[in-house]
């Protein structure tokens, strides 16, 4: 019998199934950011960042065919990667696999697109919607704990050989590319790209987390036993009981702390407010939430 998840969807049981899994988000992420390249990103010369940036850049400057430049780019930072990064590469046989399917679909897929007519000639919606389109595809590569290789591998080989922070290298490499374009098309369009470079960073957040943000909330309460068994009882919701100390006092100040969702914050406050009207509530974001009672992203 399949594995349920708890979403209550069937998912993957054995290794076989898992990797066919894992390889089909591969290519679909990666032939969505291709798409998503070819119909709103090339045709509007917004170079955001990373290869497929440089790949804008070289078909404008030097007219090569974008597919060509990523090739030429993925598969010598692939057997960089291999040989330097070591045991984050091939030390892992079945991520490196997915890894350079992934460098090798994505352009194989620009190529196959390149022809496909541009969706809109406004680089403010290209942006946007190429912003968006590459994030999702991005969001679904990660999430099969993956890559599509390019300026994340060399981003790893930087960071291991001069300590800099894989977000830093990041942010230097798309940086030089948004700066080139600066030069090559013009201010106003490196500001596009920046605004494609920022979508595609919170779609990914989204595509990995997701939109159930879910709320913890710490309380700290005279009345704790009686707040906790409102809370076990009423709201439906487990707590944990953390040891804590008043910084005036120095009595033990027991902390309840509880993960609702959204919808159950009014319900929680009430309850509180109920039973403990000095209680000392606070209420946060978590962006993700795994175990009993919450469903696994």
């Amino acid at each position: 019998m399949k594995k349920m998840n708890r979403r209550g969807t069937a998912r993957p049981g054995t290794p076989f199934t898992r990797a066919v899994f894992e390889i089909g988000h591969v290519l679909v992420g990666a032939a969505i950011v291709a798409i998503a390249f070819n119909l709103f990103l090339l045709p509007n010369q917004i170079a955001s960042g990373g290869v497929a940036g440089i790949s804008t850049l070289f078909l404008h400057v030097f007219g090569f065919e974008p597919a060509y430049t990523q090739w030429a780019f993925n598969i010598p930072l692939f057997i960089a990667g291999v040989l330097l990064l070591g045991g984050s590469i091939s030390g892992s046989l079945f991520y490196g696999g997915k890894t350079l399917i992934g460098t090798l679909f994505l352009p194989y897929v620009v190529y196959l697109t390149r022809n496909w007519e541009p969706v809109t000639t406004d680089p403010l919606l290209a942006s946007i919607m190429g912003g968006v389109g590459v994030g999702v595809g991005l969001g679904i590569v990660f999430r099969s704990n993956s890559s599509t290789g390019g300026t994340d591998l060399a981003a790893q080989i930087i960071n291991k050989y001069t300590g800099m922070s894989l977000g830093a290298c990041v942010f230097v490499m798309d940086g030089l590319v948004v700066t080139s374009s600066a030069f090559i098309f013009g201010f106003e369009f490196a500001l596009y790209a920046l605004i494609a470079l920022f979508i595609t960073g919170k779609t990914i957040d989204i595509v990995q987390i997701g939109f159930g943000y879910s709320k913890m909330v710490m309380i700290i309460s005279e009345y704790e036993e009686e707040v906790k068994q409102g809370l076990l009882t009423q709201v439906d919701r487990g707590v944990t009981k953390l040891a804590g100390y008043g910084g005036y006092t120095n009595h033990d100040r027991p902390v309840l702390l509880c993960v609702v969702g959204r919808n159950e914050v009014t319900k929680l406050k009430q309850l509180v407010r109920t039973i403990d009207p000095s209680a000392f509530v606070i209420v946060s974001d978590t962006s993700e939430v795994l175990g009993e009672g919450f469903k696994r992203r």
